[in-house]
């Protein structure tokens, strides 16, 4: 860290803070990487984070803002599933952050949900705080229910159903920021497609599902590229239907990069990631999804209690994910679209013994579909800049 700030780089400050408001969840995905992955610290978190580690969250938040100019920040409540907090215990959080911050920030808030709990109440406190709603939801009912079950195995498509139908109605609809899908090879791409467009979402985000070189994704093979197939088989269908039916953020930031943009992304490019996560018992940690590489991955030792974000600025993994080509592995810096795949998403590169400083386990994948985009941006455009 000395050496980077001797350099004169300076980190990023966060605009992105995750409060996981509850840390169980009324599923049992089996891919989850919270329950069903390598970090099992879940477990000896409180159920709920209390009004006490919320207010001084917010805080600390409004602190980070003013500390840096920032006009504009973003939270998301998140689990587990946070509508097990309960509507009075949400309305308290949002209440806390919108008493704590200045009216020059302007705070966004987004509720990701499993769809399960919605209902009119979770709904009218949700309109009445202007809470954003993302809702996960991984294709038609043989798909969904494919993985998306609760414990005693009963899938949940048709309860997510009726809650999308409520988020969709007129009264409702501006508060739906869209659709979280996990791939799966077993499902066909453009049925998954199709029926994710029944909910007129905004925004889709296909997510790869969780796995490193230590613990591969399912159905992966390092000589052949089965998931950037599957997501050619959707970018094919999107890019031909004119007017587009939804945004699809994975293709939509791979275009940014593209034309020289910036990526607004932590999947996909070499910007750094301003994202930090606040746990149920108040604990400051990196982004959750580091937890399917290993126990205690996205651990620090920092709580909201004593800390400041701008402590959590200057830990060592969390700069790694701001230094761009610096923390890649010298095949990905020798690899031609490395400024726009990124190296991946980082903990998807990880193995034992080297870290992070992997290419992605999806590498081929990622080559194959960043390639295929690049050929047809160029054939419509005829060059990038």
């Amino acid at each position: 860290m000395a050496g980077l700030l001797e350099s004169g780089w300076r980190p990023t400050p966060f605009r992105q803070f995750i409060l996981k408001l509850h840390s169980r969840c009324n599923l049992a995905c089996d891919y989850c990487y919270m329950y069903e992955m390598a970090d099992q610290s879940w477990r000896s978190m409180p159920r709920r984070m209390s009004k006490a580690v919320i207010d001084r969250t917010a805080v600390r938040i409004a602190h980070h803002a003013a500390a840096h100019g920032l006009g504009r920040v973003e939270v998301i409540l998140h689990g587990g599933e946070p509508l097990l907090a309960g509507v009075d215990h949400i309305d308290y959080a949002v209440t806390a952050l919108r008493s704590a911050l200045p009216p020059e920030v302007d705070l966004i808030v987004h509720v990701q949900t499993n769809g399960v709990l919605l209902n009119e109440a979770f709904l009218d406190l949700f309109r009445k705080l202007d809470v954003r709603v993302g809702v996960s939801l991984d294709g038609d009912e043989q798909a969904h229910d494919r993985h998306r079950r609760r414990g005693n195995g009963r899938g949940t498509y048709a309860e997510v159903r009726r809650g999308l139908r409520l988020l969709t109605a007129d009264e409702y609809r501006h508060l739906f920021s869209g659709l979280l899908c996990t791939v799966d090879l077993e499902n066909d791409p453009l049925s998954t497609y199709e029926s994710l467009l029944e909910f007129q979402p905004p925004v889709v985000d296909f997510l790869l599902p969780h796995g490193n070189w230590d613990e591969p994704p399912p159905n992966w093979s390092d000589s052949r590229t089965p998931y950037g197939d599957w997501l050619i088989a959707i970018f094919d269908r999107w890019c031909a239907t004119s007017p587009r039916r939804t945004r699809i953020r994975l293709f939509s930031e791979i275009i940014r990069l593209l034309c020289g943009r910036h990526s607004r992304s932590e999947t996909i490019g070499l910007s750094p990631v301003a994202v930090v996560v606040v746990e149920t018992n108040g604990a400051i940690e990196q982004v959750d999804t580091l937890k399917s590489a290993y126990d205690g991955a996205a651990g620090t030792l920092l709580h909201v209690l004593r800390d400041s974000f701008d402590t959590a600025l200057l830990l060592p993994a969390i700069a790694a994910r701001q230094i761009g080509e610096q923390a890649l592995s010298n095949e990905c810096l020798s690899c031609e679209i490395v400024r726009t795949c990124g190296g991946g998403l980082y903990p998807h590169r990880y193995r034992t013994g080297t870290g992070f400083r992997n290419r992605s386990v999806y590498c081929g994948d990622l080559y194959r579909l960043v390639t295929h985009i690049r050929g047809r941006v160029v054939s419509t455009a005829g060059s990038l800049p």
